[in-house]
């Protein structure tokens, strides 16, 4: 049976579960507040560690795992369906570290990859030079003493999936309306009702049969209005996006919570930060400053570089870790996918086939139950809020006293 759906988020996770009812035959409307370059997503840097095929006790992981592999067949089927490509491929990730302290940190973490089945290569120094020539300086000046490989970590272009993913849901009937804030909803006997929303300065209800609640980090208000308390605090991250001449990387570039994402043409993405200022997309010149010295402190002289452009994204915040996604306890057609964190754009696969089967009233293809909108927040995970933000103020130390500006 054909339903009614309205997604209230025209994020990276509302187009996903839109183009994904659509494709099941459903009648799709999708409210988006923000422009497609105003979402996180747009913003991310498109980095996707890599996971292990086989099952894993871990939820996220397990959820992460059947979205990666989704992303795979989500790629061709848009670069059919919109003759865009959106830039998915297996670059591989370098992790370096300087320092016997910080390589015995990384050899930890390396042992936690092999331990999820994920293929891990330890790298001396020699070895980063070879798999990435333009590091030498910074391994001769000890900036570098060694790393690890992750022969399949991936990289995406979020501007162009988004783009696709807008194009295939158009393609499929979607209705997007832009522009659109949502100011209250309306709950008889169990049921949501309506959705009042201000369309370009004008008041309008939409009504439907079933409804999703993808609005990223504006989801908390929403659910609030629906009897549901979650914290999907904004995270702001920062990036910056350099033009070299020509291109000096193969593969990603990490250390620490810092990171270098090659492009073919010679770009480079710079990120990121981990801020908890509210909902400010702002960007600070200080925290620009910092970027750009890791980028110095990596490449070694970049004065060749030109700075193309900042920008900054609000990461829906997860309290213990875990997206939540699933049914709204108080309401029986209304449905939750919000607290994916920085995990989204990974993430928006399998969320979107788990929402969809959740919609249709079907068993859905991973167990939900750990994702539960209603389940009381966990103890803080490694993913969660409170630990990446600790982690972040740590890892300022990984810089000179003189580039840590802000």
């Amino acid at each position: 049976m054909s339903l009614d759906c309205c997604i209230i988020g025209g994020g990276i996770i509302g187009l996903s579960i839109a183009r994904e009812l659509a494709g099941r035959g459903h009648r799709v409307r999708v409210l988006a507040r923000d422009r497609r370059r105003d979402t996180a997503s747009w913003a991310a840097a498109g980095i996707f560690p890599p996971v292990s095929a086989r099952p894993s006790a871990d939820a996220n992981l397990a959820l992460t795992a059947f979205s990666d592999r989704l992303h795979r067949t989500w790629a061709r089927e848009l670069h059919a369906e919109t003759g865009i490509d959106n830039g998915l491929v297996a670059c591989g990730g370098l992790h370096v570290a300087a320092g016997a302290a910080n390589l015995a940190l990384l050899e930890v973490e390396a042992n936690e990859w092999r331990s999820r089945g994920v293929r891990c290569d330890w790298i001396d120094a020699a070895g980063v030079i070879r798999l990435e020539p333009v590091l030498a300086a910074a391994v001769a000046s000890d900036r570098i003493s060694g790393g690890l490989l992750l022969p399949d970590e991936m990289r995406i272009r979020p501007p162009r999936h988004l783009e696709a993913l807008e194009r295939s849901c158009s393609a499929r009937g979607v209705r997007l309306v832009s522009e659109t804030e949502v100011v209250g909803v309306t709950v008889a006997a169990g049921r949501l009702t309506g959705v009042e929303a201000v369309v370009a300065g004008r008041r309008q209800r939409f009504e439907a049969d079933a409804y999703v609640l993808a609005a990223g980090a504006w989801t908390g208000e929403l659910a609030e209005s629906l009897g549901l308390a979650i914290d999907t605090r904004p995270i702001r991250g920062q990036i910056a996006l350099l033009a070299f001449p020509e291109p000096l990387l193969s593969r990603v570039v990490n250390r620490g919570l810092d990171y270098l994402v090659p492009r073919e043409d010679g770009r480079v993405l710079v990120g990121s930060t981990l801020e908890d200022v509210g909902f400010d997309r702002s960007t600070v010149a200080a925290d620009i400053d910092r970027l750009l010295a890791v980028a110095a402190d990596l490449l070694g002289d970049i004065s060749a570089a030109t700075v193309e452009q900042t920008w900054a994204g609000l990461r829906p915040g997860s309290a213990d870790g875990l997206p939540r996604i699933g049914r709204v306890p108080a309401c029986d057609n209304a449905f939750l996918a919000a607290c994916h964190f920085r995990a989204g754009l990974h993430q928006s696969t399998g969320t979107a086939v788990l929402v969809a089967d959740l919609v249709e009233d079907r068993s859905p293809s991973l167990d939900v139950e750990p994702f539960a909108p209603g389940r009381p927040a966990g103890p803080p995970g490694p993913d969660s809020v409170p630990v990446m933000l600790a982690r972040a103020r740590h890892s300022m130390g990984t810089l000179p006293i003189e580039a840590r500006r802000g």
